[in-house]
């Protein structure tokens, strides 16, 4: 486990973002952990989740012109990032963020922030059924620009209606990789490191054998 991975896990537990206990899923599946990035609701914590993005996009050597974050919780992570990315990094990139509905006055339009060119990363929280990246992709790409990834705080790793995740489905569907600070394994490796997480780790084990993906 790399050391942003680790920070990111225990930022997640001291703010509950990540959760552990019985939790029903919008799919119906009863999950041992939760996790919910709206806890990050303090300068601070979204200043450290910032580090973590631009952490595992450096990592990744993915080459962007720009960051995008969707409506609503892409907005400050696509902040958090760039400033992270700019003060840790040296990487001063443009992002843009988009409205859920058009603005009829003032400037207008469906975009706020730098014009959509070149390759546009989107950063968003989690990736469930892929449907708010699949619009992001289609407003990229209507602007010209070229998508050049997906950047999220947690992949978990575990199959949608078939035999791959979201993630992997969005991978295979658009061309574009999805870039996460952590997974389901990292959770995995975290919770095995700690004995007062013993019984999570038997859990979570289990979890995923039954609804795992490969690769």
């Amino acid at each position: 486990m790399l050391p942003y991975q680790r920070d990111f896990i225990e930022l997640a537990l001291a703010r509950d973002v990540l959760r552990f206990g019985d939790f029903t899923l919008k799919s119906g599946r009863q999950s041992p952990y939760f996790f919910n990035l709206g806890r990050i609701d303090s300068g601070a914590a979204l200043a450290r989740l910032g580090e973590s993005y631009a952490a595992a996009l450096v990592r990744a050597q993915l080459p962007v012109d720009m960051l995008f974050g969707p409506a609503y919780k892409g907005i400050a992570l696509a902040a958090a990032t760039a400033i992270a990315l700019a003060t840790r990094h040296g990487r001063d990139l443009p992002w843009a963020y988009n409205r859920k509905e058009a603005k009829d006055h003032g400037e207008g339009g469906m975009l706020v922030g730098a014009p959509l060119t070149g390759r546009v990363l989107i950063v968003d929280d989690v990736m469930t059924a892929g449907t708010a990246v699949r619009e992001s992709l289609a407003l990229i790409r209507a602007h010209g620009a070229v998508p050049a990834g997906v950047l999220i705080a947690l992949d978990r790793q575990e199959r949608g209606q078939g035999e791959l995740s979201a993630a992997q489905e969005v991978a295979r569907d658009h061309g574009i990789p999805v870039i996460a600070i952590t997974g389901l394994d990292e959770v995995l490796a975290y919770a095995g490191e700690r004995p007062e997480l013993a019984a999570e780790h038997a859990r979570l084990l289990d979890y995923r054998s039954r609804y795992g993906v490969s690769g």
